[in-house]
């Protein structure tokens, strides 16, 4: 099978070269065709996308745009759809994620960006939206109104499928003229919402462009870091750090590098009851895409003194993962990352010698749990559905157990009564964690989500404000004044 991907309004297919991915999962083939461009047709599209979205995408209102992708959205949502078709069957091939659970996270992902949510993406950054469309009056006296960058160009990972939505969406809430560089694993949804976004308002879909180039290439990514405003990236640190090297000093960049999520259990959360059900929520957690993406628990700190015990409670996870090895079978794994699991779990089986751990499924199996009986420091684990369950006396522990990472924590996962809940989070707050969220959501952040701590929309876009004594100055020009 056959697919071009890339969107690039003012292109024919014959003017660009094409390069070919090729992905090979559950038995079948797939040749994604990407476009390449030369350093001239970079800098013509570059201004196509400037000139179109000054003339057309920053008239619109922001309710024009929020309806334009709610429509591209409840496409997508039907499942009798073309490309939602094309995208249950092609996204296994290319992630080598199971069917099923492409299918459920895809709806899942996309209920995200309906218009009720995208609508709280707004209220979550702004305290009057209507600032992206016209001047409004300010507490402090005059004026401001908010504009997004001219060019926003976004370098995409494609751990989860799908991921690029969030920022290309967010980009054109905040009307920015748009470019994106495909990640080599998962090009396929950008491409398809772009032209879905085109189908229905061709001249929107003149302000975006889809495209690729390899990461690192000397010759072509120099020309594509010269011509945004503003950049959003995903990638590893070095990969990002080699970009800000790259990147003109006078360029915004909003980077989000590696991160490390992990999970605390209270004692009041394990009772017979509940238990249980929590190891579900917990195992779902840690299956959803095989831990690649950067709110998947690593580590789970479990609090002593419950009717169930930490090791219990380990394996009651263990348990819930051998369940849904059948239900959702784990992708097939690259070298490396089968090398990385190994060395892991060589690694535990030596020290469940020692006999301060235990080790939860067989060399075998599509996933391990390991128990250990004292408290350690969080540290990552192999992926691929690889968890460490670590028993604490109380949660205050767990505070200087991961204080060590804090500059790569994300979200924690918390089970405990209301009253821990909130001061515990003062806790985790105050190392780092920018995300606390119930098991069984660890995965799926909710709309309007502070993505590391930070705003989704706010930091895209820049204030332009009248003061009062500008606005109280110009009556003395006005044809009324005397």
């Amino acid at each position: 099978m056959k697919e071009v991907a890339g969107h690039l309004p003012g292109f024919s297919a014959d003017e660009v070269q094409w390069h070919t991915l090729s992905f090979n999962h559950h038995g079948e083939s797939l040749e994604v065709s990407v476009p390449q461009l030369n350093d001239e047709q970079i800098t013509a599209l570059a201004a196509r996308i400037r000139t179109n979205a000054r003339a057309y995408l920053r008239q619109l209102s922001v309710a024009q745009i929020i309806a334009i992708i709610d429509e591209a959205v409840a496409r997508l949502l039907d499942r009798h759809h073309p490309l939602r078709i094309k995208a249950e069957k092609l996204l296994p091939i290319v992630t080598g994620y199971d069917a099923d659970m492409v299918r459920l996270g895809l709806a899942g992902y996309l209920k995200t960006f309906r218009q009720p949510q995208l609508k709280r993406f707004l209220a979550e950054d702004f305290t009057d939206p209507q600032m992206l469309d016209d001047f409004q009056p300010r507490p402090k006296g005059g004026f401001a109104r908010v504009f997004g960058p001219q060019l926003l160009m976004h370098i995409w990972a494609g751990n989860v499928p799908g991921l690029p939505l969030w920022s290309l969406i967010c980009g054109l809430l905040v009307k920015a003229g748009t470019i994106g560089k495909l990640p080599g694993n998962e090009p396929l949804m950008a491409s398809w919402f772009a032209q879905l976004l085109a189908e229905i308002d061709p001249k929107l879909g003149e302000c975006i462009a889809v495209v690729w180039w390899k990461g690192g290439d000397a010759q072509s990514e120099p020309t594509w870091l010269r011509q945004p405003d503003t950049l959003v990236a995903y990638g590893g640190n070095p990969t990002l750090a080699a970009i800000q090297q790259r990147l003109p000093v006078t360029t915004r960049f909003l980077p989000h590098g590696h991160k490390i999520s992990f999970g605390l259990v209270a004692r009041s959360a394990l009772n017979a009851r509940q238990g249980a059900e929590l190891a579900r929520r917990v195992a779902y957690d840690v299956m959803r895409y095989d831990q690649a993406g950067c709110y998947s628990p690593q580590m789970l700190f479990v609090e002593r003194g419950g009717k169930v015990s930490p090791d219990e409670f380990a394996s009651y996870i263990a348990h819930e993962l051998a369940s849904l090895a059948y239900k959702h079978p784990r992708r097939a794994l690259a070298n490396d990352e089968m090398n990385s699991i190994a060395a892991w779990r060589n690694g535990e089986e030596i020290r469940v010698l020692g006999g301060d751990r235990t080790l939860y499924g067989e060399a075998a199996d599509s996933w391990a749990v390991v128990s250990v009986d004292h408290a350690e420091p969080l540290s990552p684990a192999a992926l691929g559905r690889t968890l460490k369950v670590v028993s604490v006396d109380a949660l205050e522990e767990v505070v200087d157990l991961v204080a060590q990472q804090r500059h790569f924590l994300q979200t924690a996962g918390v089970a405990a009564a209301p009253h821990e809940l909130f001061r515990i989070s003062v806790f985790l707050g105050q190392v780092g964690v920018t995300r606390i969220a119930a098991f069984g959501n660890m995965t799926s952040p909710e709309a309007g989500w502070h993505h590391d701590g930070r705003f989704s929309l706010l930091d895209l876009v820049t204030i332009t404000e009248i003061e009062q004594g500008a606005e109280a100055a110009a009556e003395s020009y006005a044809p009324y004044a005397e």
